[in-house]
């Protein structure tokens, strides 16, 4: 269950633009249960607060990730991820990473300055320092969510379409590509929804078989919410279903609830 947090984030990172945020709204909160082949592997949380960052009100996104249970004693993992992002742009001004996972650890924190394009990154683990250069509009893993919830004219998407964006993650910056499937509607825990399907592209040999091993189902809706998450993996599989939701901007649309 190592990189449990990353493989969920990236995987969720559909939605989309680059413009001003639109899908959602301070106190949005989604909590995720994650498995492992049949077992109950954990949970990830998304959360989006206020804070300010050069006097400046900003959304401050936490994203956390658990291992429960039996996978815990295997291999324990406890992942923080935070993203401090301007209300307008988009853009972040700051990441935090902290990481557990089996024993391995993370403390770092990035400083985005988007006048010269480059990211100061401070390893408190190392007590290092170092500046990256880096494309325009460049995003941090748990920003790219964000960033790409409120994608113009998504629902003129076709299938076999891509959206491509610089996300910055483990010092250095990779293009992350995202291929439109069509639309589904899928059964959820709290009913009916119609879905956008989306495959990132991934890199094979480490974890994935393909490079198209994933697929997130995305409601069809102005909150674009990640309802469903599998990944084919060397060994085995994983599903993400959303298990709980509060703070929408916009009304959750059901087409049958799961009681009718």
């Amino acid at each position: 269950m190592k990189k449990l947090m990353l493989l969920f984030i990236c995987i969720t990172a559909v939605g989309f633009s680059p413009q001003k945020p639109s899908a959602y709204e301070v106190g949005e909160q989604f909590v995720f249960r994650i498995h492992y082949q049949i077992i109950n592997a954990g949970y990830a949380t998304l959360n989006i607060k206020e804070a300010t960052i050069n006097n400046k009100t900003v959304y401050h996104v936490i994203g956390k990730g658990v291992t429960t249970g039996v996978s815990s004693l295997f291999f324990k993992v406890d992942d923080t991820y935070e993203s401090y992002i301007d209300k307008v742009t988009g853009n972040p001004y700051q990441f935090v990473r902290k990481i557990y996972e089996g024993g391995y650890t993370k403390n770092q924190e990035g400083f985005f300055n988007p006048t010269e394009n480059k990211i100061l990154v401070k390893d408190y683990k190392r007590n290092t320092e170092k500046s990256f250069s880096v494309p325009k509009n460049t995003q941090d893993i748990l920003s790219s969510f964000y960033y790409l919830r409120n994608y113009p004219n998504i629902e003129k998407m076709k299938p076999g379409e891509f959206v491509a964006i610089d996300m910055f993650f483990d010092d250095k910056t990779t293009k992350f590509r995202l291929k439109f499937i069509g639309r589904e509607d899928i059964k959820t825990k709290f009913g009916v929804v119609s879905t956008m399907i989306f495959r990132p592209t991934v890199q094979t040999g480490r974890v994935f078989k393909e490079e198209e091993s994933l697929t997130v189902w995305i409601s069809d809706d102005e909150n674009r919410i990640p309802l469903r998450i599998k990944a084919s993996l060397l060994v085995g599989a994983i599903k993400a279903d959303l298990d709980s939701y509060k703070g929408l901007k916009y009304p959750f649309k059901i087409k049958k609830n799961k009681r009718d």
